[in-house]
Formats: structure tokens, sequence, C-alpha cells
């Protein structure tokens, strides 16, 4: 019996990318395992899946024969509280990582494990603090498409040695290969933390970042008119900062977030999910635009809510106008085959190069990525 026969296991119903189904499914236990199962399935085609909560982002592959699915690949390998540094494998979900006073700074959608949320780039609330996932994450562990093992990174915050797959494979959408171990930089938990929710304008958000209050976070959401800003650090450094920016938005001091916070806006009515990419100063007039805009007016990274195609070029063009852009990352069947969901993108034909010197036969999530990568 071959390595293929032994790890794999016929696809169900259930087990479809994009509307297009697999034929085999497999779940690695450990690196190896996983090396000797993309090794010996150099004739198929591959889909990499977490906990599927970001499945839907992307085209659809061209071909599907085997989803590699990483839920088996879970856990802490290692905690080193002094280095504030932790090695985990990449289908650990980050709600489960208990790290004591220390934490991952990461936000993802429920259920959203460690190895997807780098390979979408993912990044939420938090990330005008603490950063994004390639700035977090110091070093990977990778499964090439030819089988191999790579290493990049180390397990201390100021190694630079070495190439940096971890920034190549973050944001990847699968397309390189199978992450399956991060190393990730960690942050103290905050002893306190506190939100300050108010029915205000986007730019009132330009006095909150003006002032002396280091947020952790200031968000935005056009659908309910609110402007909410997140506080952490020692008790009475955030009472005292807490009621500053109160005076500052006319709003109120919380325990708890408001319901949309760090949730996807897009669902019924408003179906085509976009991802935006401005300058802070380019926050109010897209949250203005019509649309439901939800997100950082602190790093102008935002999620938006489009009703049909003519809506997402109006908000690509804004986006652009302003010095930015803007993707689809998910959308009803029948307009993601008509519709580009990447928009114009910079350096396509470097990504293409890249794709080919680690993935030549294209195998990897093939047609998911930029430009049908």
């Amino acid at each position: 019996m071959g390595v293929l026969d032994e790890l794999t296991r016929p696809a169900t119903d259930d087990d479809v990318v994009g509307g297009v189904p697999a034929r085999l499914v497999a779940a690695p236990a450990d690196t190896a395992e996983a090396a000797a199962l993309v090794a010996a399935a150099r004739d198929l085609t591959v889909v990499v899946r977490g906990a599927g909560t970001k499945l839907d982002w992307g085209p659809p592959p061209r071909s599907l024969d085997l989803i590699i699915d990483t839920r088996r690949l879970a856990g802490v390998v290692e905690h080193a509280a002094g280095d504030l540094i932790t090695v985990v494998r990449a289908g650990t979900p980050l709600a489960a990582l208990d790290l004591a006073d220390q934490q991952l700074a990461l936000d993802g959608p429920a259920g959203a494990t460690v190895g997807g949320t780098v390979a979408t780039a993912t990044s939420g609330p938090r990330r005008m603090h603490y950063g994004a996932p390639r700035d977090l994450l110091i070093g990977i562990t990778v499964v090439r498409p030819d089988g191999r093992v790579a290493h990049s990174g180390g397990k201390v915050v100021k190694n630079v040695a070495g190439y940096d797959l971890g920034k190549l494979y973050t944001g990847s959408y699968g397309t390189l290969g199978l992450i399956t171990e991060c190393v990730f930089r960690l942050h103290p938990r905050p002893a306190a933390a506190a939100y300050v929710r108010a029915q205000a304008p986007p730019g009132a958000a330009a006095a909150v970042l003006g002032a002396q209050v280091v947020p952790a976070a200031v968000e935005v959401d056009s659908g309910t008119g609110e402007l909410a800003v997140l506080l952490e650090g020692t008790p009475a450094g955030v009472q005292d900062r807490a009621a500053t920016v109160a005076k500052l938005i006319g709003g109120d001091v919380t325990e708890t977030p408001p319901p949309w916070w760090g949730v996807a806006p897009w669902g019924a009515g408003a179906p085509i999910g976009m991802k935006l990419s401005v300058p802070i100063s380019a926050v109010p007039a897209l949250a203005a635009g019509g649309a439901i805009v939800r997100g950082s007016a602190g790093t102008g990274v935002l999620h938006a809510a489009a009703r049909d195609i003519t809506e997402v070029e109006l908000l690509r063009a804004a986006c652009v106008r302003r010095g930015g852009h803007a993707v689809v990352l998910t959308a009803p069947a029948d307009v993601r085959d008509i519709l580009d969901m990447w928009g114009p993108v910079p350096g396509l034909a470097l990504m293409r190069r890249v794709k080919d010197q680690f993935d030549p036969a294209h195998r990897f999530a093939p047609g998911r990525f930029v430009g049908g990568i």
C-alpha cells in the first residue's frame, strides 16, 4: 500500500472548494507525514484547508484532486515566555491558544486557524497596535510542492538570517505549498481593557488618533454609524484614557465591544465581500459612499459589503483614486465567474516567476490567486 492509500480517504459531498468537488482528502499529523503526502501526490492538484472559515475567498480552483486538511496539525510546540515567542502548528485554532499572561495578538473569524490566518494575511481590529500576521511571524516551516521541507527565520524576535519564506507565504493563499508550523512574536496580555463607543462620523477618529491615548484599535462601521475605540493597559491608565476618548467623541465606556466588532459586513442583501486598503485620510469618504464599510480608521484597512458588480467597481475606483486598492474576497458563484476579483495588481510578473519557481506544475491552489496563479 502506498503513501497516498495510507493517508487519504475518498472525499464526501462536504469536501468542496468554490463549488469544485475534491476526489481525495488527507489529514497529516505532522510535518514529516505532510512531506511524504505531498511528495506522493506530485501528479495531483491540491488545496489546503484549515477550519474552512475563508475557503470561499478567491476564485474556485481550476481542478481539485486532493484537499489537505490541517486540523490534525495542531497544538503548541513550544512557548518560550522569556523570549516572548511561541512555535505553533498550522492547524491550531487562534482561539485555542492558551499562553497564560502572554498573547498572540491576531484576530480572525471564529474557529480560524493559525495557518489559514497567515495564508490569507487576515488581520482584525488590533492590527493597528500589534501589526498584521507578517509583522508577528518570525519563523515558518513549510512543505514545498515537491515534498521538500523548508524552514525560514528563527526563534528570537531579532533573527534576520536566511531567505524570508514567512513574508513570501503570508498572503499566498496556499499557492506555494503547505504551511505546517509558525513561530510568532508574542505580547504581554493587558491587565485591563475598555471600549469607547459613540454614534459619530468616521472623521471623528482623527481626534482619537491625534490625542495621546495610544488606542489598540479604532474601528468604524458605516452600517450603524458607530465609532468604537479599544484601550488596553493598566487598570488606572485604561480608565483615564477611556474617559479622555469618551469626551473627545461623545461616547460611552463599556467592557464589551459592539456586536459588529471584527465581524465581516457582508451577507444577505449585500453578499459580495471586499477588502479595501487606503490611506487613513480616505476612510471617511469611503464610509460615506453608500456601501456598508467596516474596519480600521487607524490603518485604512477596511472590509465592505457590495450589492452588485457596479458597486464593486465604484468602490474599487474610489480606492484607486485615493492611492489604495480593493480586492473581492468572496462573492456568489454567478457573480464570481464574471468578476475580476483581484483588480489591477502591481508586480504580477514577479509573482508569476515566484509561483513558477516554487510550483512549476501549478498544482497548489491552481487559479485561486491573482492573475490565475
